[in-house]
């Protein structure tokens, strides 16, 4: 008799678990006392919540965006000064710089036409990548 009280103890001790975990479970996901958002409340929560984290913008693009709003307001020579003044004070960028420089490039070109007026424009900010987004444009 011990050992079928001992059996009987060792499989309800390996099914009783699941049956509550499952029961538990089933429980907290169909509770009918509590009112639960609508199928569209739930989505619009979700689309704010994605359009909130889209609105967040990484640093170098919001640099990178700034810088070409002062080449079209100015020329390139103040863009590339205060990219290389950003790369000083923000070390972290960095490893965009050549992006944003090649950027500002394009920009150049887009604002002058050709890629020869561009081209004065050029520093060494960046290794040659302003020159790169110039010939890139031709």
């Amino acid at each position: 008799m011990n050992h079928a009280a001992r059996r009987i103890g060792r499989s309800l001790a390996l099914v009783l678990p699941v049956v509550l975990v499952l029961s538990g479970t089933l429980a907290v996901t169909r509770v009918p006392w509590a009112t639960s958002p609508s199928d569209s409340q739930v989505l619009t929560a979700s689309a704010e919540k994605a359009s909130t984290q889209a609105k967040s913008r990484a640093p170098q693009d919001v640099l990178r965006d700034r810088l070409v709003a002062e080449l079209q307001e100015e020329n390139p020579s103040a863009a590339l000064t205060s990219l290389q003044k950003e790369m000083s004070r923000k070390p972290s960028l960095a490893k965009h710089c050549a992006s944003i420089a090649r950027a500002l490039g394009r920009a150049a070109v887009k604002k002058y036409g050709a890629a020869h007026r561009a081209h004065r424009y050029s520093r060494p900010v960046c290794d040659t990548s302003f020159a790169y987004g110039v010939a890139q444009m031709n």
